[in-house]
């Protein structure tokens, strides 16, 4: 069955709605300066409420080690997801598993994936951040020739309750990952598109098996 990520959390009260809805994991976006940035201190707050087996994500973007490190000890995160331009051994020096985001436009884009060790990839969009605004999905054929090749994969850019299920079907990824997609606005998921999106991607997941 796929998994499902939902990232950009902010409260207790979304995060509490993503685990009854069933997803699998949650990201927090300690990117300063971003519309869903969340204080490590709030963030270890409403990790700390969360059930066993629902794993927490921290997102960073160029960060110093240090600072991921501190910021993963201090919320309690069970995997880093790198989402700039960190090189290969940047990666390799974390205890907890990587994720590294790859952004895809072409497929000379998928290129950089023989050059990291993670534990999975990231397919997103060379868009920098949604401000609310919907996102164009990156092509789902060069995500499944990534599939194809090998890659554990996550698939994220413009996913909605209302293309997953084609997505899942498509690409047969690892894992799906929204954000935008489900908020009421930025900062706020929408409970409605939350369960549906949930719904409708471990549905598609369960076919595909």
């Amino acid at each position: 069955m796929v998994r499902v990520k939902v990232c950009g959390i902010t409260s207790a009260e979304d995060a509490r709605l993503c685990v009854e809805a069933g997803a699998d994991a949650l990201g927090f976006i300690f990117v300063e300066g971003t519309p869903r940035f969340v204080t490590p201190a709030r963030a270890a707050a409403i990790i700390a409420g969360l059930p066993p087996l629902v794993t927490p994500v921290g997102v960073f973007w160029d960060h110093a080690p240090g600072h991921v490190k501190a910021v993963a000890e201090q919320c309690g995160l069970a995997a880093l997801q790198f989402h700039g331009d960190e090189p290969p051994e940047a990666l390799g020096q974390y205890r907890l598993p990587a994720i590294k985001t790859i952004k895809v436009a072409a497929e000379a884009d998928l290129a950089p994936m023989d050059r990291y060790e993670v534990a999975a990839f990231l397919l997103d969009s060379v868009a920098r951040w949604s401000e609310g605004e919907s996102r164009t999905p990156i092509s789902w054929t060069l995500a499944r020739q990534a599939v194809v090749a090998g890659r554990r994969i996550i698939l994220s850019a413009g996913l909605t309750p209302d293309n997953v299920a084609e997505a899942v079907r498509v690409v047969g990824p690892y894992a799906v990952d929204v954000n935008s997609g489900v908020e009421a606005r930025p900062g706020l998921k929408d409970p409605a598109r939350v369960r549906r999106f949930v719904q409708q991607a471990k549905a598609a997941g369960t076919d595909a098996a």
